[in-house]
């Protein structure tokens, strides 16, 4: 990703040419090394440049957790700010680029667009997990009415579904690269038709990593609407019959069960398992009523918190974990104001939110962007508040 190296500069000078400058809005100083970060705002985007020093150069770079997903927008901002801080650059690589960012594809959707979005379907599907995407690009040539929503955490595999989308001028498909059992939440009910689940991690050794458990399929119970169904299939005889014992110990399910099912279209994986004359299983779980419409009203606003004396020293050091989620205060780093932009990792234990806290004495936000509206990233946002409300004493 775009960095620089430098020579070795007084940092001191920082905070002068910020308050004279066009691209840098704050600067700031971690409390446990000397590392700093210097706060941007370019073409719109608002994110965090990270500025190393070390005893030869030092590398101003970008910071993860706020970068845009337009790289071109980084390298000038990491140029421009080279420029009003007359930094001597040792050796860079933010040459602009003039082919697509990673993922910027008009049907690539970030978890963010779906707090509200128009489903351009009446019917829309769901696949998780679609890896080579040759099921999920099967479906949706298949039927133009449907909108089908591709799942998928490995993010070069979201890439070459993108590229496949496009070559083969297919336009019903979004593909979104996020966690499965946390995007669900962000649909309303009622909404699909079908969810597949085919051929997902067994985790035999960390089955709580697994996609399939009682609050995923809850979820999908709520998404699905009447009829529609959830249909899992997968080679693992532990899968198959763990998720066997899921499903039905819920107090009303409707399920089928089929072996060695033939279907339209396999991967090259599928192939392999059947040449090694290895059994297939195909569980589907059929939605036998409509379901309420989602709680969506969650407010991720700090409200009253603003910055007190010290808070920077109560903050807890370790993480703080509590039943299915925890909250982390990584790093603080500080401004002359006093102000703090505080890393955070919150949320989920498998798919946790990172996100930076600007905490100071007129408020408190999240920086850049609020977490995705789940409930569990709620649950840790109230007790991100707590901690913070913390008083002397």
């Amino acid at each position: 990703m775009p960095h620089l190296k430098v020579k070795p500069f007084d940092t001191a000078t920082i905070e002068e040419k910020v308050a004279h400058s066009t691209v840098m809005t704050s600067f700031a100083t971690s409390m446990t090394s000397s590392d700093m970060v210097i706060g941007v705002e370019h073409k719109g985007e608002e994110f965090l440049l990270q500025l190393k020093p070390d005893e030869k150069a030092y590398l101003l770079k970008y910071d993860k957790v706020t970068r845009p997903l337009k790289v071109n927008i980084l390298k000038e901002a990491l140029g421009m700010v080279s420029e009003a801080l007359n930094l001597e650059v040792l050796s860079s690589n933010i040459a602009l680029s003039n082919t697509k960012a990673a993922l910027s594809s008009e049907y690539f959707k970030k978890i963010e667009d779906f707090e509200n979005i128009d489903y351009p379907k009446e019917k829309v599907s769901v696949e998780v997990g679609f890896g080579s995407g040759r099921h999920l690009l099967y479906q949706a040539e298949k039927n133009p009415d449907t909108l089908f929503i591709g799942l998928e955490i490995h993010t070069p595999s979201a890439q070459q579904v993108l590229k496949q989308i496009e070559l083969q001028g297919i336009e019903n498909i979004w593909v979104v690269n996020y966690d499965a059992r946390l995007f669900l939440e962000m649909l309303p009910s009622n909404l699909c038709t079908q969810i597949f689940v085919h051929f997902p991690v067994p985790w035999d050794k960390k089955p709580q990593r697994r996609v399939i458990s009682k609050s995923f399929l809850a979820e999908s119970m709520r998404v699905l609407h009447k009829e529609g169904r959830l249909e899992l299939r997968t080679d693992s005889d532990n899968y198959f019959w763990y998720s066997l014992e899921t499903f039905f110990s819920v107090p009303k399910t409707e399920v089928e069960v089929r072996k060695n099912e033939a279907l339209e279209v396999t991967s090259k994986y599928e192939a392999r398992w059947l040449r090694q004359e290895k059994d297939i299983y195909d569980v589907y779980v059929k939605c036998t009523q409509d379901s309420e419409e989602k709680e969506s009203r969650l407010d991720f606003n700090f409200n009253d918190v603003k910055y007190t004396k010290g808070i920077e020293e109560r903050l807890p050091k370790k993480a703080l974990v509590f039943d299915g989620y925890f909250v982390h205060f990584e790093r603080i780093f500080k401004q002359v104001d006093g102000s703090l932009f505080i890393k955070c990792a919150f949320g989920s234990f498998d798919r946790p939110e990172h996100k930076y806290i600007l905490l100071s004495h007129g408020g408190c936000r999240y920086f850049v962007s609020l977490p995705v509206r789940t409930m569990v990233n709620y649950e840790a946002h109230q007790k991100l508040a707590e901690q913070l409300m913390l008083t002397e004493g």
